[in-house]
């Protein structure tokens, strides 16, 4: 799956361009899928596209498909050698800083996944960021910002990538997920890697299977509903994650009902949302989870 182009970033980096205000440096962070390799590509693009239109590049000249490749001399893009960037690389890149474009133009060099570089490789790349060239462009990408030193930090502009709602949904659905399952994933958390995980959990599948009886039990004022958790439920939520996951499904199931009717059965909806947010509350201070979703059944059906 390859990233989209994160909106919100994607528009400031373009007025940036617009303004003549590029920085020599830039720290991209943000969770894998939130866009940076993509941002960084269409800057190195943008930067040398031969037939740029209304300040986007074509993506079809020579400049733009080599870059695309990884085959344009003024464009070097660096990623961890086994599990770290090795200061080897960086001395590499010092190399390549101190000279003139193999062709006309800056150099722009790319690290991906800059939290991995080691000790002896961090501290080399301050002696680029401690004396920069109008002619160089650097760009870091990072998942974990905690991990890069405050110098480099420093020395950088931090660009911080997240996913909205509505990018998400896309992203799991460029992943090859259903429409309806990318909305419930972006519901129950805002990061890309966590929701691809989730999505490859057996345990995920089926609480789906079994929320969906459960919904329908409750929403037809079916008493089977206090059977079904202890039948059903309480053997698939033996775990606190898995007790808070199925209280998140829950109101998700029950927020999409809320919207979908009018009148009575909203009031109805929002109240039942109301009571699952105190029954979390109960959760997360140490309240049994059968206890707790037992209270909300009985109120449920009692309204």
């Amino acid at each position: 799956m390859g990233e989209l182009l994160n909106p919100t970033v994607h528009s400031l980096m373009k007025q940036s361009i617009e303004h003549g205000r590029l920085a020599h440096a830039y720290l991209f962070e943000g969770e894998k899928g939130t866009g940076k390799h993509q941002e960084s590509l269409w800057l190195a693009k943008r930067l040398y596209c031969t037939n740029v239109k209304e300040n986007e590049p074509c993506n079809a000249c020579l400049n733009c498909l080599r870059i695309e490749n990884n085959e344009h001399p003024n464009v070097h893009q660096v990623t961890p050698d086994g599990q770290t960037i090795k200061v080897d690389q960086i001395r590499q890149l010092q190399t390549e800083f101190a000279k003139r474009g193999f062709e006309a133009g800056r150099q722009i060099f790319i690290l991906s996944d800059a939290e991995t570089m080691n000790i002896q490789a961090a501290n080399s790349l301050l002696k680029f960021l401690e004396e920069p060239s109008g002619q160089v462009l650097l760009l870091l990408e990072t998942s974990a910002i905690g991990k890069i030193l405050p110098t480099i930090q420093s020395r950088c502009q931090i660009i911080h990538f997240h996913l909205s709602t509505t990018h998400l949904i896309e992203q799991l659905q460029q992943a090859g997920l259903s429409l309806n399952t990318a909305k419930i994933l972006a519901y129950l958390t805002n990061s890309y890697d966590k929701a691809v995980e989730i999505s490859r959990d057996e345990w995920f599948n089926d609480a789906r299977d079994v929320l969906k009886q459960f919904v329908q039990y409750l929403t037809n004022r079916d008493f089977a509903a206090f059977v079904y958790v202890q039948r059903k439920i309480i053997p698939i939520t033996k775990e606190k994650e898995q007790q808070q996951l199925f209280f998140d499904l829950l109101m998700y199931a029950f927020r999409t009902l809320r919207d979908e009717n009018q009148g009575n059965l909203q009031t109805v909806y929002n109240q039942a949302l109301a009571d699952l947010l105190q029954a979390k509350t109960k959760l997360n201070s140490n309240v049994a989870f059968q206890n707790v979703i037992e209270q909300f059944v009985l109120h449920f059906l009692q309204q």
